[in-house]
């Protein structure tokens, strides 16, 4: 497997521009893409911001906050990504997007650069199936924020060799972080899990068993939750919610992961959670 030196990143949204920090913070040369260069120019403010943050709190050595960001080069231009011995897709939970990009990133990087997914949700198998490189295809899923959360589900599709989980599986290591081997399966293991929890939570709320504000009580009171669910879901974006709700339903069959008519409302109505003002909470 070739020495992992330049990392692509694509998509420069929050879960993008966290993951670009995170390698970029390790000694990792980046290559953040978007086809949006205001949205560029914000991440790497944020990055900047956040970097900050980090040696104002003794996490980093102040010293090492600019050459962090001197090692992030923006990019509008996939085919600048050729430069990459591994490349991550950040890009918002719909398949046909990411089916997009990731064909697009199979004809531009080199034969043996390993292809990456923060996917959520969205099958490793399919996504690799849309390549010339299956066994090279993985998943990486980070947690929000990128910076802070500890965790990284790595996720084998079926096609995926043993020797590209275990340069990712190494890759996440040295990116500080704990590193959980999950097999390809409808959202994984932490939103199979998560996800119909905030769904009963808003199931609860739309029949009038108890308020938003109420319902996250419970969970933070009763069962030592560090945050309530309808927190977290507005937190996350009640869109991805919704999102990765309908890819479970669709890949388990089950109507048991329907999402709440109540969230779906709230998504028509652009009430998405933190990142618009206003979900269960108003911000």
């Amino acid at each position: 497997m070739t020495e992992i030196v330049t990392v692509g990143v694509v998509g420069a949204g929050t879960m993008g521009s966290g993951i670009a920090h995170v390698f970029a913070r390790s000694g990792f040369k980046v290559l953040l893409c978007d086809v949006d260069q205001r949205v560029l120019d914000r991440a790497l403010g944020q990055i900047r911001t956040n970097l900050g943050r980090e040696a104002a709190k003794g996490r980093l050595a102040a010293a090492e906050v600019e050459p962090a960001l001197a090692r992030i080069t923006t990019i509008a231009d996939r085919e600048a990504l050729a430069a990459a011995e591994f490349a991550i897709e950040a890009a918002p939970e719909r398949f046909d997007l990411k089916a997009e990009i990731f064909c697009a990133l199979d004809s531009i990087l080199p034969a043996s650069a390993i292809l990456s997914t923060n996917t959520s949700s969205i099958s490793i198998t399919r996504l690799a199936a849309l390549t010339l490189r299956p066994t090279q295809v993985i998943g990486m899923h980070f947690f929000n924020p990128v910076p802070v959360m500890a965790l990284v589900e790595i996720v084998r599709g079926l096609a995926t060799s043993d020797a590209s989980f275990t340069a990712v599986h190494e890759l996440a290591v040295r990116l500080g972080k704990t590193a959980v081997a999950v097999n390809d399966a409808p959202g994984f293991v932490s939103n199979r899990v998560l996800m119909p929890l905030i769904n009963e939570a808003a199931f609860a709320v739309m029949e009038g068993v108890a308020s938003a504000e109420d319902v996250d009580k419970v969970f933070k009171i009763g069962m030592a939750h560090p945050m309530g669910p309808l927190t977290l879901a507005d937190f996350i974006g009640l869109d991805v919610c919704v999102d990765i709700l309908r890819v479970l339903q669709d890949g388990f069959g089950d109507p048991k992961y329907r999402p709440c008519p109540l969230l779906v409302r709230m998504v028509d109505a652009g009430w998405l959670g933190r990142k618009t003002g206003r979900g269960f909470y108003t911000y």
